[in-house]
């Protein structure tokens, strides 16, 4: 959700969305992962009073954008085909705010997608100013993990990022992927401790990232979520796949939570349980809820160079199948960037 705005809209942004076609990735039916992704010329869309119209510099994808092809999400994330999905940097169009040759960085809602074109739309409410010292590819990650990590940290887990507070002791799992790296970078912003757990390979990347310990997930140390220093965990910033209650909870102090990023079936059942039996021990679903002024905070750490957006792989638009590949396989090591 990261673009420049371009210089060469200045004329007339808004009139220059009806009268020109874009390539664009999209799919329209369920299912068929990167074989169902399509190559086509749409035209420009046209953005809405309260929007921006977007010019593509960069985009990264997310799970959630895979997960909603093979329709895991249709019942909570309903959407028309064809479907163009991603986030996106981009252009804005005539708005109070924002000038053409503005830089900027938006949101785009997993309702209404778009990332994966030359241009796109988002709400001006949900669209923030981007500093020359942060680029494209380093931003682009931000809307979506960025701020899952940050609400994960701050709204579900309590822990304030100006270093006030207790010691709160933090695990995070899947720390080397898209939202793990940037919720370690945050949490160590915090009084915090954290574990963190990844493969073998990424163990030395996410110690440079602040982890104050680091486990191998595929040891049984790791598979049990054991802190190497014996420590309970306040709170579980959990970024890996669906792991049984019965894993955490020998983990966790007193009053330790777990905060799901992707929550299945089986948390969202844990979650009531742990309501109806008033457990001190709670499993907590997280839906992000994007926020501008959030945004806003990350972009100015990454100026600051007290955050970095770690880039695993950067692909043209014209192969989006192998960035939508890669992301399905699970294995990538910060973000993946498609680029025009």
């Amino acid at each position: 959700m990261f673009l420049p705005l371009s210089a060469s809209l200045a004329s007339s942004p808004v009139a220059m969305a009806g009268n020109r076609t874009m390539h664009a990735v999209q799919y329209d039916t369920y299912g068929g992962g990167p074989a169902g992704l399509k190559h086509v010329d749409v035209p420009v869309p046209s953005p809405k009073k309260d929007e921006v119209l977007l010019k593509l510099e960069a985009t990264s994808l997310n799970p959630i954008d895979w997960k909603m092809q093979t329709g895991m999400l249709r019942l909570l994330l309903r959407h028309k085909f064809p479907y163009i999905p991603g986030e996106v940097i981009g252009v804005g169009s005539e708005v109070k705010d924002f000038k053409a040759g503005d830089k900027v960085v938006a949101f785009l809602t997993p309702h209404t997608g778009g990332g994966l074109a030359e241009f796109a739309v988002a709400k001006e409410s949900l669209t923030v100013r981007r500093p020359p010292e942060v680029s494209a590819a380093e931003g682009a990650g931000l809307p979506v993990a960025g701020l899952t990590a940050h609400q994960a940290l701050t709204q579900s887990a309590g822990i304030k990022l100006d270093g006030s507070g207790k010691e709160t002791n933090i695990l995070i799992t899947a720390a080397s992927g898209g939202v793990g790296h940037y919720a370690v970078q945050l949490a160590k912003l915090g009084n915090t401790h954290v574990t963190a757990t990844c493969g073998a390979r990424n163990i030395e990347f996410v110690k440079s990232l602040g982890a104050d310990e680091v486990l191998d997930y595929k040891t049984p140390d790791g598979a049990a979520l054991k802190s190497p220093s014996g420590r309970k965990y306040d709170a579980v910033i959990h970024c890996a796949s669906a792991m049984p209650w019965s894993t955490f909870e020998p983990n966790l102090s007193s009053n330790g939570k777990v905060i799901d990023i992707t929550p299945g079936p089986r948390a969202l059942l844990t979650f009531a349980l742990g309501k109806l039996t008033f457990s001190k021990k709670q499993l907590v679903p997280l839906l992000l809820i994007a926020k501008k002024e959030n945004l806003d905070f990350l972009i100015e750490l990454v100026k600051e160079g007290k955050l970095k957006t770690v880039i695993d792989s950067k692909h043209p638009l014209s192969k989006a199948e192998e960035a939508w590949a890669k992301s399905i396989d699970g294995h990538a090591t910060g973000k993946i960037i498609v680029e025009p």
